[in-house]
């Protein structure tokens, strides 16, 4: 059976070429189903670096959360060249982060899902908000549009500049 998710894209190291890499290997593993719109913003606490592009991937998936994550969504950044190094906010070719797993709340070593960081980032939600009007988060049952309303909407600070060109380069490949 296979269960709804979303997986969170970005990349500030040639995002032009690693997304849409990124998007061919994953349609090895699951069906990738809708593409969010795809937004460039700026470094999070390392002003200078280049700007991320950042968007959200709706994916149907026989696989659990955890193979998703660990094995499928890891092996593809490690593929594409991911570093992880002690600096959590270093550039990096790839990140690929499982958001939202059909309505599961996870809390495991390694491995929380909804990720909290959907209700502290606009960059996320507001993308994930896009695919998923509806969506609750599991963990606390929160709608997703209440987070936004509350706590992240624009006048939250931080700007998403959409990429109308990544958006439908990649909308194009999900739909063939």
């Amino acid at each position: 059976m296979n269960v709804v998710a979303y997986v969170a894209v970005g990349s500030n190291l040639q995002p032009e070429a690693n997304i849409p890499a990124a998007l061919e290997r994953l349609l090895s593993f699951v069906r990738v189903t809708a593409s969010s719109t795809f937004y460039r913003t700026a470094a999070l606490r390392r002003p200078g670096d280049p700007e991320f592009l950042n968007g959200v991937w709706q994916i149907e998936t026989p696989l659990n959360a955890r193979a998703l994550k660990f094995s499928v969504l890891r092996g593809i950044e490690n593929e594409l060249g991911r570093i992880r190094g002690v600096d959590r906010y270093a550039p990096r070719t790839l990140d690929l982060d499982l958001l939202v797993y059909g309505e599961a709340a996870i809390n495991e070593p390694g491995l929380r899902v909804p990720d909290p960081d959907i209700r502290s980032r606009p960059f996320l939600a507001a993308p994930l908000l896009e695919l998923s009007a509806g969506l609750v988060l599991a963990d606390t049952g929160e709608t997703l549009a209440g987070v936004w309303r509350g706590r992240l909407g624009p006048e939250a600070g931080e700007p998403l500049v959409a990429d109308r060109g990544m958006t439908e380069q990649l909308r194009e490949r999900i739909r063939r």
